[in-house]
């Protein structure tokens, strides 16, 4: 470390691209993933997954695969029942629309008495080596009476439809309605423009690097320990002891190391988890599952796969005066809480955007379909919400013949309107959606275009420019985060908080802000997360990490230097008031009379200064951006390429500028990925998943933005609920991405005289799709 780093250690501060402290042990190959755990006896957990969309079970034997080398124990469905292992409930809150609780089937660790999606697991088994428990799985005998299935949502609602779980036989999970619904119909009565769309927001799966994984076993203790994959892990102890295994939370542990990606896929309870920790804790042994890709593919959670009517009522000016929305959401087999509380709470909450909307009619229904669980994928409900009113603002100014950016301006949320509550009764703080349009539409050149697409016409393309203006919420309803903060004899700040690192480097942004406070340098502080024995809390999920866990911290690190200082003050016979602190350093003010920090913390009993601090922040973030994007498209062969993106995002204060710019460009490229090639489809005469491999699931590449790419972060306008002034950035770029390019496909489909095909567009965007379109 040089002589300037150590005199000047806020160069490690908020503000500062620091590099994460994560990568040196991940680049020398020191990681800690859960597969890289091998403890001794460790046993190996393969599942028997159902080849059926929908079957009776009718009977499992496991008798051959029992008998073979190196298994120590076959288990069925109907055992762990008998056993006591409960189903992983689902939120009662949600209503069918007669006033019923919201009706799912049972999800149990093993499917029992039918399966309902292909890919469920049905059995279990437990042999000393991977490759025996594999051999095994494939000798376990299951007979299945195959029963009708339906996939999509058009067909799962469709009158006479096979119904996915008995008695139900709309297979509507539960539903809601929001807004007012004469008002609304007012305001359509008197609309000089009504706009409407179909939009299908497809389905997709996350694709992180490392699968899920977990290792069970019982330590020295007596309890049930839990290394695993996960961004919750106390959510994840929680429901497996008190909801599943029906044993004291305080008997069980769970921690998180390094994991290789989460996208939201990673949040809760699955129902492999549950398997192998109850199988770790009947055996006493170690047992570790690791799921392979095509598992993935099969049985982790999907996102997304929402259709939607949507309508726009303008007046002849161009205001909005009143939105429908008509939603049909395929929440897969089961319905779990977070599956309907993407629809139906999170969507709506932002539905309206940036815009000043005074009247809405939304209805929003949950449907059943035999295909895999959806449940939270980068964005969770904010993308599909706003896919739909960028989609329709676009398209609202063709109809009208309104300039699409005067269209903007004629509806945003003024800042002046601050505090704003939409008409979802949520209130966003501060926002300044004008002005963060009109830097975005500076760095993208916007006035530049006509000459550009001169060029590609040139060139024989066609060429679109669109735009996205939109926000988003953040916090997942969770807004109290407990910390400690500990500041050691031996010369470091410990710091535990309850989010998790998956990826994002917030251990990074934990340490700067420690850093803030203390004076140290970076190299002093260790960021401890992902053990429940350590302390609980919501974990890392909606874009929450930074702005509830990074405020909590701040403050609890503010409360422990105060603590020091009055120790200070003891220890040097001063008043409290009269020390001046300083690089880890209290001095006496006018005086070479002082104490260090750490030397201070050898004097105290335990040799440490500890805090433990539980804070909560005021309320959700709002962060907010302004996307615009370019494409080119090769009219003979429908070929899009990416060719320009320029975004420029309200993130609020920025701690790490390094770190926010990765979270919001590989947001962008997950967000295009979708717009142009990401689809997890079925096939609805089977019921077979058609893209459950990397052979045939179509996942971003860098290439796709290999263009002029430009990113950059407005700090003007912090968000007044949390201390720091930060917002949440994780999921932003993917919001603002898709609709943003799928708009340029339209305008350059517009352009080239095909304005009904614009209004029909449907994501992904493949050449074939867009080829059929320029050709009739």
């Amino acid at each position: 470390m040089t002589t300037d780093t150590l005199d000047n250690p806020t160069r490690f501060g908020s503000g500062r691209a620091v590099k994460r402290i994560e990568d040196e042990g991940l680049l020398k190959g020191h990681g800690q993933y859960t597969d890289d755990l091998a403890p001794v006896g460790q046993l190996r957990l393969v599942f028997v997954r159902s080849p059926y969309p929908h079957a009776r079970i009718v009977s499992i034997d496991p008798a051959n695969a029992q008998s073979m080398p190196g298994v120590v124990r076959v288990v069925t469905g109907a055992e762990l029942v008998q056993a006591g292992v409960k189903p992983i409930p689902t939120n009662p809150a949600f209503r069918r629309a007669d006033g019923s609780p919201a009706a799912t089937a049972d999800r149990r660790a093993l499917a029992h008495e039918r399966v309902r999606f292909v890919g469920e697991a049905v059995a279990l088994v437990v042999a000393e080596t991977l490759q025996q428990a594999r051999d095994a799985a494939e000798a376990v005998w299951v007979e299945y009476e195959e029963l009708p299935h339906v996939v999509d949502l058009d067909a799962a609602t469709a009158p006479g439809a096979p119904a996915i779980v008995a008695d139900v036989a709309d297979n509507v999970a539960a539903e809601m309605r929001f807004g007012d619904v004469q008002k609304t119909q007012e305001a359509f009565a008197r609309a000089a423009h009504v706009v409407s769309l179909t939009i299908v927001n497809q389905r997709v799966a996350a694709l992180t690097i490392e699968p899920r994984s977990v290792l069970a076993w019982v330590a020295d203790d007596g309890r049930l320990t839990l290394r695993i994959s996960s961004q919750m892990p106390s959510g994840v102890r929680n429901s497996l002891a008190n909801d599943v295994l029906g044993i004291p939370r305080e008997q069980v542990r769970v921690t998180v190391g390094d994991v290789g990606g989460g996208f939201g896929m990673k949040t809760g309870l699955y129902p492999e988890d549950a398997a192998a920790a109850w199988a770790a804790w009947t055996l006493k042994r170690p047992v570790k599952w690791v799921a392979d890709r095509s598992e993935e593919f099969l049985s982790s959670f999907h996102g997304r796969d929402q259709k939607a009517r949507a309508e726009l009522a303008l007046g002849a000016d161009g205001r909005i005066l009143g939105m429908r929305l008509r939603t049909l959401a395929n929440v897969g087999a089961y319905a779990t809480a977070t599956g309907m509380t993407i629809p139906m709470i999170v969507g709506p909450w932002v539905q309206t955007s940036v815009y000043d909307i005074p009247a809405i009619d939304f209805h929003i229904r949950c449907v059943m379909t035999n295909t895999a669980v959806t449940a939270a994928y980068r964005g969770a409900g904010r993308p599909e919400a706003i896919f739909i009113m960028e989609r329709l603002m676009d398209e609202a100014a063709r109809a009208t013949g309104i300039d699409r950016i005067a269209l903007r301006r004629r509806n945003f949320v003024r800042p002046e309107q601050m505090p704003y509550t939409n008409a979802m009764g949520q209130v966003y703080d501060v926002g300044a959606f004008e002005k963060i349009m009109d830097e975005g539409l500076d760095l993208a050149d916007w006035s530049g275009f006509e000459q550009r697409y001169a060029q590609s016409k040139a060139a024989g393309k066609l060429r679109g420019l669109g735009i996205s203006t939109f926000l988003e919420w953040t916090s997942g309803m969770a807004f109290e985060e407990r910390v400690t903060v500990e500041v050691r004899a031996d010369g470091m700040i410990e710091v535990f908080s309850a989010v998790n690192q998956m990826g994002q480097g917030i251990a990074t942004t934990l340490a700067q802000l420690v850093v803030d406070v203390f004076g140290v340098t970076i190299d002093k502080v260790r960021v401890v997360l992902g053990d429940t024995d350590r302390g609980d809390g919501f974990g890392s999920a909606g874009s929450r990490s930074l702005f509830t866990g990074g405020s909590a911290l701040h403050l609890g690190a503010e409360k422990t230097l105060e603590t020091a200082r009055e120790l200070a003050a003891r220890s040097l016979e001063a008043a409290a008031a009269d020390l001046v602190y300083q690089a880890g350093r209290f001095t006496v003010q006018g005086t070479d009379l002082g104490i260090g920090l750490f030397e201070l913390a050898s004097r105290q009993p335990g040799q440490h200064i500890f805090t433990d601090h539980t804070s909560a922040v005021a309320g959700p973030s709002w962060p907010n951006g302004c996307h615009v994007s370019e494409v080119e498209i090769d009219p003979a062969t429908g070929l899009v390429e990416v060719v320009r993106y320029a975004s420029v995002n309200d993130v609020g204060r920025v701690v790490n500028p390094m770190i926010v710019r990765g979270q919001l460009d590989g947001g962008a490229v997950q967000g295009i990925g979708q717009a142009l090639m990401e689809y997890m489809a079925y096939d609805g005469d089977s019921g077979q998943p058609v893209t459950g491999s990397l052979m045939d699931y179509a996942a971003p590449r860098a290439d796709i933005v290999a263009c002029e790419f430009v990113t950059e972060m407005n700090e003007t306008v912090p968000c007044k609920n949390n201390p720091l002034g930060v917002k949440g950035v994780g999921e932003l770029g993917t919001i603002g991405a898709a609709p943003s390019v799928v708009n340029a496909v339209a305008d350059a489909l517009a352009r080239a005289g095909k304005k009904e095909a614009a209004a029909q567009l449907q994501m992904p965007l493949t050449p074939a799709k867009v080829w059929g379109m320029l050709n009739g």
